[in-house]
Order: C-alpha cells, then sequence, then structure tokens
C-alpha cells in the first residue's frame, strides 16, 4: 500500500480553467488548464483525471504533456476516440471544467544511466515530452534522445533536424519542434510515408541506433517508453535484447483513478510471483521486465 499513499499524497481536486485549446488533423487536441496545485506537484509519467462535460459523470485519464508550476498551467495533448474525449474537444478558453490530479507513480531516473533514450506512440508521445523537459534542465548530466511514431498526422509540423546524429541514417531527418528548440535530439517514424521519418516504427528505428553505440555507451542507456500495448510489449522485447533497464507508462481505461475501484489492474511480475497491481497509483509507470516477462524457455 506504500505507493498508494505515496500516490494519493498529491492528489488535488480543483476547478481548471481552459486556457487554449488546439486541434490537430486526425482528432488530436492540445489542451491547457489552469490548474495551480496540478502544475506544482507533477512529475513525468503521472496524469489526471479530467471532467469532459457537466452532463457525463465519469472523467477520463490523460496523461501531462508540460506544465509550468510558475505560471500554474498544464498541458495535455489526447485523441478524439469516444463520446467523453468529443465532448472535451468542444470546452473554450475561459471554461472551466474539474480536475483530479496529479496521479501516480513517475518515472524514476537512474544517474549511472545519463543517456536516455524515450519512445512514444501516438497518444504515449506526451509523457515522453514532459520527461525531455525534464531530462534537458541538467545537461551536463543527461543527453536524452527521442523517437516519437504516429499512424496519423503528428499535431505539429515535422521540422528537419539541426542537431546531427551520426548514429541515424542521414535521410531520417524530421523532428518535433519544441523538443528541437529545447536541444534535444528527436527523430519520428512512421508507415504512413511522411517526409522525412523513418518507414517503420520505433523499436525499428531504436534498434538501429543502439547497434550504432559502442558498448561503453549502450551500458549508459536506459529506456522509458509509453504507447499501445503492443509497442510497449516490443519495447520490452527490444529492452531485454539489448540488456537494458526499461521503464513503461501503461495506458488503461480506469474509473476512480485513485485506487478504490480496481478497474485498471494489470498482471505484474514481482520476486513472490504474479500480483494484480493498478495502473492508476501503482503505476502507471512500471518496470518494463515485469509486465513483459520474458517467453523464452
Amino acid at each position: 500500500m506504500a505507493s498508494d499513499r505515496r500516490s494519493r499524497g498529491t492528489i488535488h481536486l480543483e476547478t481548471a480553467e481552459v486556457v487554449a485549446h488546439t486541434h490537430h488533423e486526425g482528432d488530436q487536441h492540445t489542451l491547457v488548464l489552469h490548474a495551480p496545485n496540478c502544475a506544482q506537484k507533477a512529475q513525468p509519467g503521472m496524469f489526471a483525471h479530467l471532467q469532459c462535460d457537466p452532463a457525463t459523470a465519469m472523467r477520463r485519464p490523460l496523461s501531462i504533456m508540460r506544465v509550468s508550476p510558475d505560471q500554474g498551467w498544464v498541458e495535455f495533448l489526447y485523441k478524439s476516440v469516444g463520446h467523453g474525449t468529443r465532448q472535451l474537444s468542444q470546452r473554450r478558453p475561459g471554461e472551466t471544467l474539474s480536475l483530479l490530479g496529479p496521479i501516480g507513480t513517475p518515472f524514476s531516473m537512474e544517474r549511472s544511466r545519463p543517456r536516455p533514450l524515450l519512445l512514444g506512440g501516438g497518444v504515449g508521445i506526451p509523457p515522453m515530452v514532459f520527461l525531455a523537459d525534464h531530462f534537458r534542465r541538467d545537461r551536463e548530466q543527461w543527453t536524452p534522445l527521442a523517437i516519437f511514431g504516429s499512424e496519423v498526422p503528428f499535431p505539429f509540423t515535422l521540422r528537419p533536424s539541426r542537431i546531427l546524429l551520426p548514429e541515424m541514417p542521414s535521410d531520417v531527418i524530421a523532428a518535433m519542434p519544441m523538443l528541437e528548440d529545447w536541444g534535444v535530439p528527436s527523430r519520428l517514424t512512421s508507415t504512413q510515408g511522411y517526409q522525412g521519418c523513418h518507414n517503420g516504427y520505433v523499436t525499428d528505428l531504436a534498434r538501429y541506433w543502439l547497434h550504432a553505440l559502442d558498448s561503453d555507451q549502450r551500458r549508459e542507456v536506459e529506456v522509458y517508453a509509453c504507447g499501445p500495448t503492443p509497442m510497449l510489449a516490443a519495447v520490452a522485447a527490444l529492452a531485454r535484447e539489448f540488456v537494458l533497464p526499461c521503464q513503461v507508462a501503461l495506458e488503461e481505461f480506469m474509473a476512480c483513478a485513485v485506487g478504490g475501484c480496481a478497474g485498471c489492474v494489470v498482471e505484474i511480475q514481482t520476486p513472490s510471483g504474479p500480483a494484480m497491481k493498478r495502473v492508476c497509483v501503482d503505476g502507471p509507470v512500471f518496470d518494463a521486465h515485469a509486465v513483459f516477462p520474458s517467453t523464452a524457455k
């Protein structure tokens, strides 16, 4: 119950004002809320449980993409996939909604692994942006690389990277502008033929990069990932292939989001055997190898 108590200690219920709401191709949306309590406590990997509309009782969990503790805003990137998020997409600046958060166990950063590899797929990109924002604030300690993938148009204008990565294919140059401005190298992947992107999956490009590193460099790598379950399983297999530690942020349907309903449980391998853990408060961040154990005999 320790993780439950730790997670509950961060949670605030507050009325948040919509500051900005930008809409992108593929039913994707960037939402900025003034929620100072959440902004003060949020850490990479955590999420918020948002009211979508006064007429809809059930909230929706959204991963946090960025925060400004000083200005008190919290930013989310989400995709409209059902009734609730379609309602949320109609909220306009100046309106208010109820926010519960931040919730969950965040990523942990191991300073003996100063070369973090951040892998995000689709709506799994936001936690990786939040994590990149954390790493870039200590440039002397961390040298992160972000690889993001999407099968719908990216919710930002692709930019040719000015940051050279000799370990990458020379024709893979598309980058996320925000990370580029931060000085964090990024590369993009898709099977949709977007210009400058790697034609394939994030794990394909990550494997290419890892093979290009020498053994000492690979020992400095830790993998962080968020995205659809098949992608995370592939990421765990990739990390196992290169004998790397790996943390994943799981995406799961949930009702209460505070550990009471146990509607978001997943099976995790522990030293004492399989255990059912709640994604909301025991996670959403878990050791990838505990979530996706090897099937090798």
